[in-house]
């Protein structure tokens, strides 16, 4: 890729970031009913055969929240973890975490495990978005830190990525580069693609 085509991506992506944004603080409303809407659409279509190790996330600004599936979940019998930031640049790590569990803000701000909490390599990975395209690519807040991280964990195992969202965050194309990984599945209050 050259370079005048990288930074037209970068473009592309940082326009696509702004509106995404705005169109999710306008109409997607940060819901409790959609919360429970997604608990019930993921869990309805999604079996999993064995007790899994499930890595979800301390929902930011207009965030499809998990906590009422990360309950489910565990009811369910799978575990929960949580992702840790590193350091820039690099693969996120998960921690395992339980209901009333201590939370620290990271220096963005995001709640994380304490770091005695026990570190774990996820079978799921839910990843939170601000856009998503019926290819399930995936436009993030451009860290590449789930990219990353994708990419990694497969190297040691098979991991499931399933993208969470409001229905009304999907737009007709995400741009995507050669570091940009697409997700399995993406879930909404109302479908899974």
């Amino acid at each position: 890729m050259n370079e005048l085509s990288r930074i037209s991506l970068q473009d592309q992506k940082r326009a696509l970031r702004a509106e995404a944004r705005q169109r999710r603080m306008a109409l997607c409303s940060h819901k409790t009913d959609d919360e429970l809407r997604l608990a019930e659409v993921f869990i309805s279509a999604l079996r999993f055969e064995k007790e899994l190790i499930i890595a979800t996330y301390s929902p930011v600004r207009s965030e499809m929240g998990p906590e009422r599936l990360d309950d489910a979940l565990r009811a369910l019998g799978h575990k929960i973890a949580l992702p840790v930031i590193t350091g820039k640049k690099k693969p996120l790590i998960f921690r395992l975490y339980e209901k009333g569990d201590l939370l620290l803000a990271n220096p963005l701000g995001i709640l994380e495990p304490a770091s005695g909490a026990q570190g774990v390599n996820p079978d799921v990975l839910l990843v939170p978005l601000l856009a998503f395209d019926a290819q399930r690519n995936r436009l993030g807040y451009g860290g590449g830190y789930y990219d990353r991280t994708i990419k990694k964990l497969r190297l040691i195992k098979p991991v499931l990525t399933i993208g969470l969202a409001y229905s009304c965050q999907q737009v007709e194309h995400i741009p995507v580069g050669s570091n940009d990984v697409p997700l399995d599945k993406i879930v909404t209050e109302i479908s899974v693609i």
